[in-house]
């Protein structure tokens, strides 16, 4: 396969989809093959598509059409079944965060691609940010010596110019929570720098979202690493009118940093033990929803990273394994919040 472009097809061709694809086109060592989303190309706002469209999965599987990879991205519901699927074709998947909506289903996806020896790759496109590779390098060198506390931050605004009525954003089975869709990739930042976590604790809310969503808006959590030290996340989607900022700080036994930004995307404080802070590299911008922003735009690098990989030029960045314990990370923490928090379905009075 070295010299052959990397042949894609994607799925669900939303705001991501279509990023998804414009990155494979505008890759030299990649091609698209294919699209497919269940609304036709009318409601999806394309009026001209250079590539075959499918307005059902299975039709696609069974076209006949060669190519190598399946990116699958659908709402998160489906991300599970559409990957088992596609890897039952013996096909390499691309899913975008999160992964699955449950450990259960995530172990499914790892055993299959054990099975049909085909890659499973994880979009979490904030590793590939300046900040990201500069914490995960003075935390695996020890430069901060050991960790301390962890404090992850995770405040945007979601409001019902994002949760509007008939979408899947907000809906138990297809969304799966704001940890899942909104902050899955904070926190695997989280667990890539640090690992596992244990003794968790939770408290949770339901502020502004009663007639948006049907799970929890805002969360304290607290937790000790397996590793040493002890962390929390806090999160909201009640703030405001825009994003406020998602940070994370890191106390350690030889110094303080602060990554913070709208996106977690610079570098406001740092106070090491004899060291200096290299000059990063500028992080990419956020991606752009219209009223409301995302994560940095790195996903031309997610697909390099298949390419690289398929070619035998590189490693997965974020691997199955590492996507399935985000999930897992996520599910506990939400099995907490099972036991102590109902949804209400009433407006604060």
């Amino acid at each position: 396969m070295s010299d052959k472009k990397i042949r894609f097809v994607v799925a669900g061709y939303g705001h991501i989809g279509k990023r998804h694809a414009e990155m494979i086109r505008r890759n030299p060592d990649a091609e698209l093959v294919a699209v497919c989303d269940q609304l036709s190309m009318e409601e999806l706002g394309v009026k001209d598509l250079e590539e075959p469209f499918f307005q059902n999965f299975e039709d696609l599987l069974s076209s006949g059409l060669e190519y190598d990879v399946v990116n699958i991205c659908t709402p998160n519901g489906l991300h599970a079944d559409f990957s088992l699927k596609a890897l039952a074709k013996h096909k390499h998947v691309v899913v975008e965060k999160p992964m699955a909506l449950n450990k259960v289903d995530a172990e499914k996806m790892v055993f299959k691609s054990l099975e049909m020896s085909r890659h499973v790759f994880c979009v979490m496109q904030n590793r590939y940010s300046p900040p990201s590779v500069w914490l995960k390098q003075i935390v695996e060198d020890g430069i901060l010596g050991d960790p301390y506390m962890v404090q992850l931050n995770c405040y945007w605004n979601r409001d019902d110019r994002y949760y509007k009525k008939g979408n899947w954003h907000g809906d138990a089975r297809l969304d799966g929570g704001t940890l899942f869709t909104q902050f899955s990739h904070f926190v695997d930042i989280m667990y890539w720098l640090f690992g596992d976590i244990t003794n968790i604790k939770g408290n949770f809310n339901d502020f502004n979202h009663h007639n948006l969503t049907d799970f929890e808006d805002s969360g304290l959590v607290t937790f000790d690493f397996i590793n040493g030290g002890m962390g929390s996340i806090n999160y909201s989607t009640s703030i405001y009118h825009t994003n406020f900022e998602s940070s994370i700080t890191i106390i350690g036994s030889k110094g303080t940093v602060k990554v913070a930004g709208q996106y977690m995307n610079e570098v406001v404080y740092c106070n090491v033990k004899d060291y200096e802070m290299p000059e990063l590299a500028p992080s990419n911008p956020p991606n752009d929803y219209g009223p409301y922003k995302g994560s940095a735009q790195n996903h031309h690098l997610v697909i390099q990273n298949v390419v690289d990989k398929l070619k035998e030029k590189g490693a997965i960045t974020t691997n199955a394994l590492e996507g399935l314990k985000v999930v897992d990370i996520i599910d506990r923490i939400y099995e907490v919040k099972n036991k102590s928090f109902t949804k209400k379905k009433t407006e604060n009075k």
